[in-house]
């Protein structure tokens, strides 16, 4: 990482928190907006906040399992994503023409003209979360034991949402612990988390709140949908203020599914019953970003204790 410059030093009150990653090399511009690259101090503290997670996560005695980033297009169908997100959906497409379609692909190019129209999908679709791959691969092997399971994720996921708020990514890690079982063994294991959450951010002296949310559903049915999922309090976020203190960022999520994905995938318990499900998701960038925020960009002149709980960065 290079240091900041003399000059953002001193214009650092006028410059946005992204003009000040850019400037300090931790964000590198890709020409789209939510899209960056990474320097490796960037890539080196996300690195030591993921062993931060797992040495956290290590009386869950979680099966480990690590997803690209697309799914099959049916998983992501059966999901039903499209019914309240299809705006943050992203599916891949490609050229499957022959050579008067490649031409007229290059004659699109030179003229300046949309050369994608032709593309086919590919039967794959960005993934949205990283737990989406996990539950019918869970289901294939039928009835869960009495102990019920418990994953530990990661996978880098996609939203289309572009923006020029430097934590809402559309390409971003998310790592997660996700428990299948009974209504108790989940609720317990969210209770956990969010005890244990807390717990961990706070070890890194950032400002925090945790409070109920709602997703961003999409449309008037959405709208329903979060006034629901909030008076149940189905979701609660680990909030800390990166952006501004008026709107803070969600670092982490922890979230009761009920049993929504339970009967998408058929997951049973051991009674034959419809297994719940939950998750606690942790957004790698945006913890990494607020500390960035909080303790400054150069990692180096962190407290010698946020450095020593992170291994000694």
């Amino acid at each position: 990482m290079r240091r900041v410059s003399e000059a953002a030093q001193t214009t650092n009150t006028t410059m946005t928190f992204l003009e000040q990653l850019i400037d300090a090399g931790h964000y590198i511009p890709m020409g789209v907006d939510g899209l960056y690259g990474k320097s490796g101090a960037f890539e080196n503290i996300i690195s030591r906040i993921d062993l931060l997670i797992t040495q956290h996560g290590a009386g869950q005695n979680a099966e480990v399992m690590r997803f690209p980033p697309a799914i099959a297009q049916q998983t992501f169908e059966e999901s039903e994503y499209l019914k309240t997100f299809p705006h943050f959906a992203g599916s891949i497409h490609c050229f499957c023409g022959d050579e008067k379609e490649h031409m007229r692909i290059l004659e699109c190019v030179a003229e300046g003209k949309d050369w994608t129209q032709g593309q086919k999908a590919t039967g794959m679709v960005l993934t949205p979360a990283a737990c989406y791959p996990a539950y019918p691969v869970i289901a294939r092997r039928g009835a869960m034991g009495a102990e019920g399971v418990t994953l530990d994720l990661s996978s880098f996921c996609f939203r289309h949402e572009p923006s020029l708020e430097p934590t809402r990514l559309q390409l971003f890690r998310q790592r997660e612990y996700v428990r299948i079982g009974t209504p108790e063994q989940v609720l317990a294991f969210r209770s956990h988390w969010l005890e244990t959450g807390e717990k961990l951010m706070r070890s890194l002296q950032l400002p925090l709140t945790v409070d109920v949310a709602n997703d961003p559903f999409f449309g008037r049915a959405g709208r329903m949908l979060a006034a629901n999922q909030r008076d149940q309090k189905l979701k609660f976020e680990l909030l800390v203020p990166v952006n501004s203190e008026e709107s803070p960022t969600a670092c982490l999520s922890f979230n009761y599914h009920m049993d929504h994905f339970g009967l998408i995938w058929a997951l049973r318990t051991p009674g034959d019953a419809v297994a719940h499900t939950a998750c606690v998701g942790f957004g790698m960038e945006r913890i990494t970003l607020a500390l960035l925020k909080h303790h400054g960009l150069d990692p180096a002149s962190w407290p010698a204790s946020v450095r020593e709980v992170l291994g000694g960065l």
